[in-house]
């Protein structure tokens, strides 16, 4: 039984997450698998690539054989270079932390009302006229 290293495709159609799983070369792509072993998400700026080398090296190491894009993952995170013997790349990008927006009241904002507002809603306006000519009605 031939058994590859290979990418099994999650996620919505314009948002692919993927899964680097050992399966039988002749299961289909998303089909059954007998491990999984990483994470790969593409569409993450730097993208997101997970890989438990221990498993990596012993799937290697028994005769399983990576796709063309597992391998190039496998470069990248360098545990194909460790399988080979090979001098190790240069790490990868982490994605550096969001910067948190400082809060109103860290800019030095007050939070005291500035009074009322100038102009009154237009319905506001007509019922108080209407008020006010009744009540001088009522008064002559």
């Amino acid at each position: 039984m031939a058994v590859k290293i290979k990418l099994k495709r999650l996620g919505k159609i314009r948002s692919p997450h993927y899964r680097i799983v050992v399966a039988d070369s002749r299961t289909r792509r998303d089909g059954r698998a007998i491990e999984e072993i990483g994470k790969y998400h593409p569409t993450y700026n730097p993208s997101v690539i997970e890989v438990d080398a221990d498993r990596v090296a012993y799937w290697l190491g028994v005769g399983a054989q990576p796709t063309e894009p597992v391998l190039a993952i496998l470069k990248k995170t360098g545990d194909w270079q460790k399988f080979k013997g090979e001098p190790a790349p240069a790490p990868l990008l982490v994605a550096e932390p969001k910067a948190v927006r400082p809060s109103f009241e860290a800019l030095g904002g007050d939070d005291e009302g500035k009074g009322e507002a100038i102009t009154q809603k237009k319905k506001a306006e007509k019922k108080d006229e209407a008020a006010a000519e009744s009540s001088e009605s009522t008064e002559a």
